[in-house]
């Protein structure tokens, strides 16, 4: 039997963490939680989930700062930002730090699931160049 995938959502809103579990677990995947990012980093490295949605604005280490341990450990988890920050700098600075997706707060879950569908299903070469695909019109878009 294939075990299900592993979603690790981070977050230090409690709701969102429940409303992300609920939604997720009810399309069959497995979650783990955690509230800052120093428990992110810990539960990545020792847990290895096959995802993570991740907040940027959080307590102990913040979203950037898990991404930037996550690429000096050389950790390729998949990684979608889960944010409230919207601007193109932080889409831009967000994909620059090795993250795959970028989501706004407030989303529709169901939208956010197909995401997860999209980036979990897709080869890491198709993701890496979607990733650097986003990141060069994210570039032309802000030097127009």
């Amino acid at each position: 039997m294939k075990r299900s995938q592993r979603v690790l959502i981070v977050d230090d809103e409690p709701d969102v963490l429940l409303l992300l579990r609920i939604e997720l677990e009810a399309e069959g995947y497995d979650t783990l939680l955690a509230a800052d990012g120093e428990t992110a980093i810990r539960r990545i490295l020792e847990e290895r989930p096959d995802i993570v949605l991740l907040d940027v604005m959080m307590p102990v280490i913040d979203g950037w700062g898990v991404l930037q341990r996550l690429a000096e450990h050389n950790c390729d988890v998949r990684v979608i930002v889960l944010s409230a920050k919207a601007s193109d700098g932080d889409v831009a600075h967000a994909l620059e730090l090795g993250a795959h997706e970028y989501v706004t707060k407030p989303f529709e879950p169901a939208a956010l699931l197909a995401t997860v569908a999209h980036v979990l299903s897709s080869a890491p070469g198709d993701l890496e160049s979607g990733r650097i695909r986003r990141l060069h019109q994210l570039s032309s878009s802000q030097s127009r």
